[in-house]
């Protein structure tokens, strides 16, 4: 087994101390930063995200092995900047006004960045202004909107006029959450809906990521 699959193994595995240790080691083998993320650490994200739309894998597997991918990401930020390394797509995401849930978002968040986001995070409880300010700021290829009161449902369709009245090309919005359904988001216009956060991520990547490259 090559190091690149031997780092992809270990985020498989949940593993935050082997992880980040074999990252330094391919660093110090001379493989460069773009290819350990890419080949290693995503390749090996991306098999969470199956495992947990499957059922394989839960919540509390996700997060651990959230953790082992950002401590290592963190020990190729540096060299990643170096080589003028940007990630392939930009998301904002957020909890829309009036709700306070974030696991699912929070979920959603890791998985794009599992499958090569960079990642705005707004919280919970964001406005529609917020969602727009955050996709004035910089090139933004994909908004996620989530809600899991049926009350702030309506929340998400004022988010999605708010963004495509103020942007003059809106990027590609997707919505989710326990109430939400693929009936809802295309009464209100949104791009896509994810059943959960690893559908979520793996719509979003077929929806963005070749437009971006």
């Amino acid at each position: 087994m090559s190091i690149l699959e031997t780092i992809a193994q270990a985020v498989i595995n949940c593993d935050e101390e082997q992880a980040p240790k074999l990252v330094e080691q391919a660093l110090t083998e001379g493989l460069p930063a773009a290819q350990i993320l890419n080949e290693g650490l995503l390749v090996g994200m991306t098999e969470v995200g199956r495992l947990f739309r499957e059922g394989e894998y839960f919540v509390p597997e996700v997060l651990i092995a959230a953790e082992a991918m950002k401590a290592s990401t963190e020990l190729l930020k540096p060299h990643l900047a170096k080589d003028g390394v940007k990630p392939a797509a930009t998301a904002v995401i957020g909890t829309v006004k009036g709700d306070l849930h974030d696991i699912g978002k929070n979920l959603v968040a890791i998985m794009l960045e599992g499958a090569g986001f960079g990642v705005v995070d707004l919280g919970v409880d964001v406005t529609p202004q917020k969602f727009v300010e955050a996709c004035q700021q910089q090139p933004v290829h994909l908004v996620a909107l989530s809600a899991l009161l049926t009350t702030t449902m309506p929340m998400m369709e004022a988010t999605i006029k708010a963004l495509r009245d103020a942007l003059p090309t809106p990027p590609v919005i997707l919505v989710g959450g326990a109430p939400i359904t693929d009936g809802f988001a295309k009464t209100i216009g949104a791009s896509g809906y994810g059943r959960d956060a690893a559908s979520g991520a793996e719509l979003a990547k077929q929806m963005c990521l070749k437009k971006a490259s």
